[in-house]
């Protein structure tokens, strides 16, 4: 079974948990992570799920603008062009059934609404993936650090969605 996470990270922080949740889910299923820059827009027939992951920008999931505020913010310069928002709209609907679960890192801040995530799954939905629940990673400002802990959980959480793709 193969799984494939495509990732965003502007400074970093959810390359890093994207990372962590690749490593959890490895016991259980081959998987292939991807920047976002260099993912190619097709699902092929062999993968059976789609893990998607980037950070929340303006509480939901970045934009060209949003962006390239980061880069402007010490971002690297490279990840402006395109987020996981441009690279889900231009991935074609799935010929086959795909599983689809999203993460995002989001500032840890009491009361924060909203999240790439729920954006992120909500278009999935939309598109015919069967979607599982989306999870938040705290980073401790917008350019980060992860909050201390926050890569362990995420190597769980990868071991926990990993069971429930392979269904073990």
């Amino acid at each position: 079974m193969r799984i494939r996470l495509v990732f965003e990270s502007m400074f970093g922080n959810t390359k890093q948990i994207a990372e962590a949740v690749a490593d959890g889910m490895s016991g259980v299923a081959e998987v292939t992570v991807e920047d976002v820059a260099e993912a190619p827009r097709e699902l092929s027939a062999d993968v059976a799920a789609l893990v998607v992951g980037g950070p929340t920008h303006a509480f939901s999931m970045s934009r060209l603008s949003t962006r390239r505020e980061a880069a402007g913010r010490g971002a690297a310069e490279g990840d402006v062009p395109i987020g996981i928002r441009e690279w889900m709209q231009a991935l074609p609907d799935p010929e086959h059934p795909v599983v689809f679960v999203a993460f995002d890192t989001k500032v840890d801040m009491p009361l924060m609404p909203g999240a790439a995530s729920h954006s992120a799954t909500r278009y999935a939905r939309k598109r015919g993936f069967r979607v599982l629940e989306p999870q938040s990673f705290l980073v401790e400002g917008y350019e980060g650090p992860l909050v201390e802990g926050e890569l362990e959980r995420a190597r769980r959480w990868g071991e926990g969605v990993g069971r429930v793709i392979t269904g073990e």
